[in-house]
């Protein structure tokens, strides 16, 4: 097989093409634009490997797709290429219209026209909006985004269906809970948390910290979506999802204990509009009909993570430094 990987210099991205080289003989091609979330530090271990190339381009450039595709003979195509963080899209909501929507047309028209055995979307369980204190997100979940983010997934996930629909394209979807783990760039909460904790910077907790999501250990993800990839039934939706429901501001505290830093650098700021409640996935489908099944341990596999961003300063202080933190400063105000 050889797989075509957009995005594969982000954090998920990156994790899945080491996990794919670990656990196959696939060839890989990584197609990123390398923006701000994209770092090839993240596949720095893998760069010699006969068994993965690395291109740039944007998943938008019609052209230079178009190119890819005729210079190479993909199998398969794994599109994770995004802008994915909710903040930045209500300061700017184009550059998700742009890649998030406009470039999955471009890979879904391309793999019609090369004749693509699978696509397989990445998305997002915030396409479905926002749940109560009860009830999970199932495949049948009635989409109901409410941020520019998740709205332009939404989108996506609605192309997808649709040239599956009208053209046969075989396309498979998976929605996946919060992922955490290593390489994840630190605007996330689980990296901006440590980060901030070892250089006793102030943590931002949105209103007080009640909202509540499902996490996922990233090599979990990874591994449900080769399972989809391989035996996933084209024009099916599958949910990924952690069954690990916490309040933000107990996993915060939860950090914090690793770290052995006092909660005092929690600070409350504004809360964040259209602010999801909480998330939760039911992932039954893909566990009784592709015998997927969690691997990793919640508490064992945040540990973990979080020891991982302590040995790694030097990673993520190279990753916090410019374009990042004149953002992080508009956004948050409290650097200090």
């Amino acid at each position: 097989m050889h797989l075509l990987v957009t995005g594969g210099a982000g954090f998920i991205g990156s994790n899945f093409i080491k996990y794919i080289l670990e656990e196959t003989d696939w060839q890989v091609t990584n197609l990123d634009k390398l923006t701000y979330a994209g770092n090839l530090e993240n596949l720095a271990d893998i760069q010699d490997n006969t068994h993965y190339k690395f291109v740039r381009g944007d998943i938008a450039d019609n052209q230079a797709v178009n190119n890819l595709f005729s210079g190479n003979k993909f199998t398969a195509v794994v599109n994770f290429a995004a802008e994915s963080h909710v903040d930045r899209s209500i300061q700017d909501a184009s550059p998700f219209i742009n890649a998030n929507i406009a470039g999955t047309q471009v890979l879904l028209d391309a793999s019609l026209k090369y004749k693509i055995d699978r696509f397989l979307q990445v998305s997002t369980d915030e396409v479905y909006g926002s749940l109560e204190d009860d009830g999970f997100f199932t495949e049948d979940t009635t989409l109901a985004p409410n941020s520019p983010y998740s709205a332009s997934k939404a989108s996506a996930d609605l192309l997808c269906r649709a040239y599956y629909k009208t053209h046969g394209l075989p396309v498979l979807i998976t929605r996946c809970s919060n992922n955490f783990g290593p390489y994840q760039f630190p605007e996330k909460l689980i990296p901006l948390v440590v980060s901030n904790a070892i250089e006793d910077k102030p943590i931002p907790v949105y209103g007080s910290g009640i909202n509540i999501r499902d996490w996922i250990y990233v090599l979990d993800h990874c591994a449900g979506i080769k399972c989809v990839l391989e035996r996933g039934v084209p024009g099916e939706v599958y949910n990924i999802g952690g069954d690990t429901q916490i309040h933000n501001i107990e996993l915060i505290k939860m950090i914090l204990s690793v770290v052995n830093k006092s909660d005092s650098l929690i600070t409350y700021v504004k809360d964040r509009p259209g602010h999801d409640h909480r998330y939760a996935i039911d992932p039954q489908k893909i566990k009784s009909q592709l015998g997927w099944n969690l691997q990793y341990n919640f508490k064992s596999a945040l540990i973990k993570t979080v020891k991982w961003y302590i040995d790694n300063q030097d990673w993520w202080n190279k990753v916090k430094s410019g374009e990042y933190i004149n953002y992080y400063q508009k956004w948050y105000g409290i650097i200090k």
